[in-house]
């Protein structure tokens, strides 16, 4: 690799050249518009491609990203995204995606001590301390990703409880909210079937959210 990552501008040339050929004039109709309906909130992990993973071209995904796919609520950054995402472009769906084998939720899991971002993680460590009961009922080998899909249940109910989100809600504007997983092994995404799309949604959409992740890892505390 050289130092000026030449092949990376080479690459470049390449992609937008074979886009211009596909779809004439596609860049200079991109640069007049920005009209996504879905803002994804996913890893930061460099194997979930969001637009690729969905097939949707630039300009038709809004995206943010972040280690571990979190919702803080003091997070400027997270919620500026969010409150332009909602009230400037009108997005319509708002999707949390979390990822299998996710390395912060990993360390998050094991309490592994890596840096600076062992503060940021801390909070995946308060949706493992959360669900405990739950987790000590998985198979060890199994936990990391039915952490996974436990964060995105939080996470997904953290965007629902933003200001932002409310407030659309309240004005009436359409906004629903989804957490997905993918799957590293298989390149699918699945629907792990929190949706809001009103406040009053939310809870029951959690609760069964948690029962089902409790009933695929064997570890239904009613069982």
């Amino acid at each position: 690799m050289s130092h000026d990552l030449k092949e990376l501008f080479d690459s470049n040339r390449t992609w937008a050249a074979a886009m211009e050929q596909r779809q004439p004039g596609f860049f200079t109709r991109l640069l007049g518009q920005q009209t996504p309906q879905y803002l994804w909130i996913g890893c930061a992990d460099s194997r979930v491609p969001a637009n690729d993973l969905v097939g949707l071209l630039p300009g038709e995904l809004f995206v943010h990203r972040n280690v571990a796919n979190l919702v803080v609520h003091t997070d400027l950054n997270a919620l500026s995204v969010i409150q332009f995402a909602v009230d400037a472009l009108k997005v319509q769906h708002v999707i949390v995606v979390g990822h299998s084998q996710c390395g912060g939720v990993k360390a998050a899991l094991a309490g592994t001590r890596v840096g600076l971002v062992d503060n940021w993680l801390r909070h995946v460590q308060d949706v493992r301390d959360q669900h405990a009961a739950l987790l000590e009922r998985v198979p060890e080998a199994l936990r990391v990703d039915a952490l996974v899909e436990l964060n995105v249940l939080e996470q997904a109910r953290n965007v629902c409880h933003t200001t932002i989100v409310k407030d659309a809600w309240a004005r009436g504007q359409s906004v629903v909210v989804h957490g997905w997983v993918y799957g590293l092994h298989n390149g699918l995404l699945e629907d792990l079937r929190i949706t809001a799309g009103a406040l009053d949604d939310v809870w029951p959409a959690y609760q069964a959210g948690v029962a089902r992740v409790a009933r695929r890892y064997g570890a239904d505390l009613e069982g």
